[in-house]
């Protein structure tokens, strides 16, 4: 422990030297029992990733790589009691109603299997007395307050009796100690207890058969000399089970092949090299577990192990099957997945006749050598699952009974049938299947394999019970397969199937799949003949109809699940739907219903659960009183009025109604006992009285609409949503939803989903939690990627101890802009880990955010092997996740891991919508079809519960949650400068009434200041408002601008703008007709007489004030332009702005945020008016600055007017030729710095 501590010290002592220069995580130390760990949202910098790989890459033999991490483990409280309990205590021995025995104070521990009490008082020292505790007994002693009597077992059975100073020290002995006593076998877990050294007090259980103490930091020989070492586990002499998994040893704990008595070893994720010669000696050894080591080869004195029956070697780096094999007879099961097998040489296998499973997922076999093998009779079992095999030739195998091959390469697949009971060859593109002979096989599963017609040999298997060829493109089934008399399951989903069989006989098929397929018509005897049927699943067809059940009241169906969702049924259907008396399911959304007739809901007696969501019903019929069983009611997206009679149902658990046309609700006067959800949101017309409410919110989740007090900036809405959150199975909400319309301010949004699969616990903790987060990174970083990785592994660390064993998925998605530009883009951000994702809808096209990190990616594949983690055969890490980056599960680090996929995308008018789903969503529907569902749907709630609808109807059983945000970026909210290119056709900005004129533009020009310097704001927005004609005491006229646009005018050769900053064209500029009127002193039009000669740039008629602006982006390039002069007009003055003059560089700003309506920087408010959509364009791309020519104020005054008498023409004429002379002389000698650049003009006035 000194060289930990000596070498931690100088890694926090390099870590401070740098600290101003980079930000180092918060170091979270305790020697107290765990190691040393880094548990801060901040991922270590480069400098500190440096010394930390100087300094500990030399203690990663012990196993710090593991624990020195993001993810460490903590030393938790409730881990170091389950280690031991002690304390000093009144302790009485013997029976307590004899006086002779006194109660003194003397130290306890509970320790393993044992109480030991101290002889001596108050002291550790001494002979220490020990009772054993399995079998025996704890009891609670009543006369005593906080007493308990612990008792041994057997006829010469022990008490005593200790008191506890406190209640929390009474319980904490009363649970641990009832556990103990309560076990048949003497066995102790110190799994997870990040135990460095055994516990001494431990070995006081001299009785101990098992002992876990997997996922700890156990060393060989810890450096404490009082600490005690894996060598002395040969102190226990009973010991039968040991597990030393998970903690990195490094070498072989020689100390257990001392340990006569033991049967089953687990040295698995160990970073074993070798094995030595010396295990030969453990000759009562059955189970050897070597899983996730760096193994190549084994001893040969393994042969003398004759009672070794298990020996697993998965994920080892064997490159082929070792030798010493073939002596352990006792083996059945070649445990080699997850090594470096590229050749499967069946020389070796014929030599193990013993061996009848063969296990070698995960290799990278390509091929079998099969040279002089006629046949393997031996092997029954043969995995070649996730290799790289183009051709498999199984025939050699004839007696095998269970083939899996899938997510190989496979062209062809030879396989003899004789005795094949079950084929897996699913995910193997184009496979051509060639079968000798099937006689057994009652299991085929073939899904995605681009299969286009149905193989024969699947349907001359006689005994074939169970057809899985889901995700292909088969047309046609053939007549005969559902003629199989074995036949019991049929899966034909997502197939091309236009049509069924038409003749059928007699079919035993109970469960029929044939959801996404092209189904006009199912076979109009299907139900007649398929009296064996218990579930359909037909959604996602074309179907109108539904074949009759029966042709007389009698009849045979025994018909419990039905799904028709996503149809084109109409009511004609409902009628048939009572040849099924025994209908416990029935899901028959989206499609054209409009009513359901109150005789046929009554028939339904045995009905259970009902969706029939996405119609047009009014109403549901009174009459659903008789299903008495009914416990989920859902019906929303609908035109229902009156609130159902559900509320008299005793057994009704759920109901959903929301997004129809409720206005009142009718409730009984008590609700009913079972009632654990009721959704009435989206139903605008309701109003509940006081009452009421009072009532509903006494249920577990009720849903209303709140009152919405709008945004209070007056803005109209970039975005809305919607969300959703169904139970799966057990009725447990495993997933959470987050919303945020108005995140940290107005201009932001915040919303996300979370999944914890099976636990309820971390999918709250991260919907409560991760806003906040994300809140404090967005104080310290702007960057999104930064910001969101931050936020992931805080949370990590916020978890706690939920988190080191339970885990959940995650998706966020941030909205945001620039804060230094409120009039520009939205950044749309997502990150996310585990199987929660998100897909945004642009153009109508499905555009994927989020990635899904599983075994399937290649990289994260390499990666769980370069770790050596285990991957069971149903694809989880260590079996308990297929996610290799997910939030929780910390004691899976490194190879599992909460860095989330970051992806960051500009919002653009194309952009409609995006979808954040949970795994159940995804697992059910594809992002294309996710998208297309929901695209025509206006309403975000109503999208939302769509496809939660769906997803169920697909078969969906897990926890679901489903958040649909819609959008609304108008193009002046969105700038395409940066992508170099114009946005494709979307309603834009400028109305039709108002048009642009491009004008050339003279050689001979004033210089004036650019929008970019804020002239062409302070124009458009003090001069050109209404609130501006006001002030000066004028009216504005409503006269809309009649302007046109010059396609063939010339800009930036290889430069596109946006809308909402145009091209800046060379020879031409953008004109708009300001509405706003000056007053003057001397006459009713600002003049005398027009007669007088106008002055150059400041002319004007009195009666309006036209204003001719560049409208250009502050965010582009600096271009040498022509300056342009100030002309006279028949209209009155019209000032061209133009670009800074040339070499003088301008100083970028942000305008304050513009929106028609809302109030601007310098205090005007842009009325509701067509005539002012293009100065709204004006205010919002350029930065505005203080002062201009002939501008007001930038907080007007109404004591200033802007007059301009007639004596002073000549002399304002005068003042700025001078003027424009001194700029072109400064601008010669030299260029002014962005610093110098002054932040006003000077009026001559």
């Amino acid at each position: 422990m000194g060289f930990l501590s000596a070498a931690w010290s100088a890694f926090l002592e390099k870590l401070e030297s740098t600290q101003s220069e980079n930000r180092p995580g918060k170091i979270k130390h305790n020697f107290g029992g765990a190691p040393a760990h880094i548990s801060d949202s901040y991922s270590l910098c480069s400098c500190a990733v440096s010394i930390y790989q100087e300094l500990f890459t030399p203690l990663q033999r012990y196993g710090l790589d593991a624990f020195v991490s993001i993810s460490g483990k903590p030393h938790s409280t409730g881990s170091s009691e389950r280690i031991q309990l002690s304390g000093m205590y009144n302790v009485r021995k013997g029976k307590i109603h004899l006086p002779v025995n006194r109660w003194t104070r003397r130290q306890a521990i509970l320790c393993g299997t044992c109480l030991i009490v101290s002889s001596v008082k108050e002291s550790q020292t001494g002979k220490m007395h020990v009772l054993p505790l399995i079998g025996g007994k704890v009891e609670e002693v009543k006369k005593h307050q906080h007493c308990l009597a612990f008792s041994s077992s057997g006829p010469q059975s022990q008490t005593y009796y200790i008191c506890f100073d406190n209640f929390t020290e009474y319980l904490r002995w009363l649970r641990q100690a009832s556990k103990v006593a309560s076990q048949r076998i003497s066995s102790v877990d110190l799994s997870c207890c990040s135990l460095e050294h055994l516990p001494a007090n431990l070995f006081y259980s001299q009785d101990l058969t098992h002992l876990n103490l997997k996922q700890n930091f156990l060393r060989l020989n810890p450096s404490p000399s009082t600490s005690r070492a894996l060598s002395e586990l040969q102190r226990f002499t009973k010991l039968k089970s040991l597990n030393l998994s998970n903690n990195n040893l490094g070498d072989f704990p020689l100390a257990v092949c001392s340990i006569p008595t033991l049967t089953e070893l687990n040295v698995s994720c160990n970073a074993l090299r070798s094995i030595p010669a010396v295990v030969g000696e453990m000759h009562n050894l059955q189970t050897f577990l070597l899983d996730g080591n760096f193994l190549q080869s084994l001893p040969d004195e393994l042969e003398h192990m004759h009672q070794l029956s298990y020996v697993s070697l998965s994920f080892n780096e064997f490159t082929d099957i070792p030798g010493v094999l073939e002596k352990l007879t006792a083996m059945d099961k070649l445990c080699m997945s997850g090594n470096c097998m590229d050749t499967l040489n069946l020389q070796v296998l014929k030599r193990m006749p013993h061996i009848k499973h063969v296990d070698l997922r995960l290799n990278s076999i390509r091929r079998l050598e099969a040279d002089e093998i006629d046949f393997l009779h031996h092997v029954t079992q043969l995995d070649l699952r996730d290799n790289k095999l183009g051709e498999l030739d199984a025939t050699v195998f004839n007696n095998v009974e269970v083939l899996h091959c899938e997510r190989n390469q496979l062209v062809t697949l030879k396989i003899s049938g004789y005795f094949l009971k079950a084929l897996y060859a699913s995910c193997n593109g184009k496979c051509i299947f060639k079968v000798a002979v099937v006689l057994s096989l009652y299991l085929v599963l073939c899904e995605i394999n681009h299969l286009e017609n149905l193989p024969e040999w699947v349907c001359d298997s006689r005994k074939l019970e169970v057809l899985d060829v889901g995700h292909n493109q088969i047309r046609e089934l053939p007549a005969r397969l559902f003629n199989n008399s074995s036949l019991r399951k049929l899966l034909a989903g997502h197939n091309m199937l236009g049509r069924l069989p038409d003749r059928l006989e007699r079919t035993q098929v109970e469960v029929l799949d044939v959801q996404h397929n092209q189904l006009l018509e199912l076979p109009s005897n299907l139900l007649l003949k398929a009296d064996s049927l218990r579930f359909l699943n037909a959604s996602a067809n074309k179907l109108e109809m539904l074949p009759p059940a029966t042709l007389s009241e009698e009849t045979h169906s025994i018909l419990q699940e039905l799904y028709l969702t996503n149809n084109n049924l109409t009511d004609k259907c409902v009628p048939l739907l009572t040849g099924h008396p025994h209908l416990k399911i029935l899901h028959m959304a989206y499609n054209r219903l409009q009513s359901f007739p109150a005789s046929k809901m009554a028939k339904l007696e045995e009905l259970e659960e009902i969706d029939i969501s996405g119609n047009k019903l009014k109403a549901i019929p009174t009459t659903i009183m008789n299903c008495r069983r009914m416990h989920t009611v859902i019906a929303h997206s609908n035109c229902i009025e009156v609130f159902p009679e559900v509320m008299q149902l005793s057994e009704i658990k759920c109901v959903d109604l929301s997004c129809n046309e409720l206005s009142e609700v009718t409730l009984p006067e008590n609700l009913p006992p079972k009632l654990q959800e009721l959704d009435l949101t989206g139903n605008p017309r309701l109003a509940l009285d006081h009452k009421t409410l009072e009532l509903l919110n006494n249920i577990r989740c009720f849903k209303i609409d709140q009152p919405s007090a709008g945004d209070a900036s007056g803005a109209p809405a970039v975005w809305s949503h919607g969300y959703t959150e169904a139970s799966g199975v057990k009725n447990k909400l495993c997933v959470a939803a987050l919303s945020a319309n108005n995140f940290c301010d107005n201009r932001e949004a915040l919303y996300g989903v979370f999944d914890g699969d099976r636990n309820v616990e971390v999918p709250y903790l991260l919907q409560c939690t991760m806003s906040d987060i994300l809140a404090e990174e967005l104080q310290k970083t702007k960057n999104e990627e930064e910001y969101m990785i931050n936020t992931f592994i805080v949370m990590q660390r916020k978890l706690g101890t939920a988190g080191q064993k339970l885990g959940g998925s995650a998706v966020l998605c941030h909205i945001k802009h620039d804060p230094m530009d409120p009039g520009g883009c939205f950044t749309l951000t997502s990150a996310n880990v585990g199987k929660c994702q998100t897909v945004l809808c642009r153009n109508g096209k499905p555009l994927p955010l989020s990635r899904c990190y599983v075994m399937s990616c290649e990289e994260e594949l390499k990666r769980i092997k370069q770790h050596k983690a285990i991957i069971t055969e149903d694809g989880k890490v260590n079996g308990v996740t297929d996610s290799t980056r997910i939030l929780g599960y910390t004691f899976l680090h490194p190879s599992v891991v909460p860095r989330p996929h970051v992806q960051s995308i500009t919002l653009t008018p194309q952009d409609e919508f995006f979808i954040l789903g949970s795994k159940g969503l995804w697992d059910s529907l594809s992002m294309d079809e996710a998208v297309e569902a929901v695209r025509n749907v206006p309403d975000a709630l109503a999208a939302a519960k769509k496809l939660c609808t769906l997803a169920q109807s697909y078969g969906c059983n897990d926890s679901i949650s489903a958040v649909v945000v819609q959008l609304n970026v108008t193009e002046d909210s969105f700038c395409c400068c940066e992508l170099n290119g114009v946005p494709p056709p979307s309603p834009g900005i400028f109305p039709q009434s108002v048009n642009v004129v491009i004008k050339d533009r003279p050689t001979d020009a004033l210089g004036m200041p650019s929008s970019s310097s804020g002239m062409a704001s302070e124009i458009s927005s003090e001069i050109s408002t209404s609130e501006m004609s006001s002030e000066v005491g004028s009216t504005a006229s409503d006269e809309p601008p009649q302007v046109a646009m010059n396609e063939n005018s010339p800009a930036y050769p290889g430069e596109q703008r946006c809308m909402l900053h145009p091209v800046c064209l060379s020879n031409s500029f953008q004109r708009q007709l300001s509405s706003a009127t000056f007053s003057s002193a001397f006459s009713d039009n600002g003049l005398d007489s027009d007669d007088e000669e106008p002055i150059e740039g400041v002319f004007t008629n009195g009666s309006r004030v036209e204003v001719e602006v560049d409208i250009h982006c502050s965010r582009a390039k600096e271009k040498q332009l022509l300056q342009v002069p100030v002309e006279a007009s028949d209209e009155g003055i019209v000032i061209s702005a133009n670009e800074d003059e040339p070499g003088l560089p301008r100083k970028a700003e942000y305008s304050a945020m513009g929106t028609i309506g809302r109030r601007r920087g310098n205090g005007s408010v842009a009325p509701h008016e067509r005539s002012h959509n293009l100065i709204e364009v004006a205010t919002d791309a350029p930065l505005r600055k203080t002062g201009g020519y002939f501008a007001a104020p930038a907080q007007p005054d109404p004591d200033d007017q802007f007059i301009i008498p007639p004596e002073l023409e000549e002399e304002v004429k005068e003042i700025m030729k001078q003027h424009q002379e001194q700029q072109q002389q400064q601008q010669q000698q030299r260029q002014y710095p962005m610093d110098h650049l002054a932040d006003y003009y000077d009026t001559p006035l």
